[in-house]
């Protein structure tokens, strides 16, 4: 595993040491890298979203939306 160090102001940097000292994470690395993921996990589901957005707006003129015509063909499938 690599190492990186960081600097933190010394409030972020108490604030760490608190997640770690309540329980939660094993130690100070163990809360940055779940931060890492979380972002990471939040990041990847942005861009995914972005790409269905940009798919929606390419994919041409909307058409007309008739929902009892929708709700038939979604109970058909059931």
């Amino acid at each position: 595993m690599a190492t990186m160090n960081i600097s933190l102001p010394n409030q972020m940097r108490d604030w760490v040491e608190t997640r770690s000292e309540d329980g939660q994470y094993a130690n100070n690395s163990d809360y940055v890298r779940d931060l890492i993921r979380r972002d990471k996990l939040r990041t990847e589901k942005l861009d995914a979203l972005q790409s269905a957005i940009t798919k929606g707006l390419n994919s041409g003129k909307p058409k007309q939306f008739d929902k009892k015509t929708f709700t038939s063909r979604m109970q058909k499938r059931s």
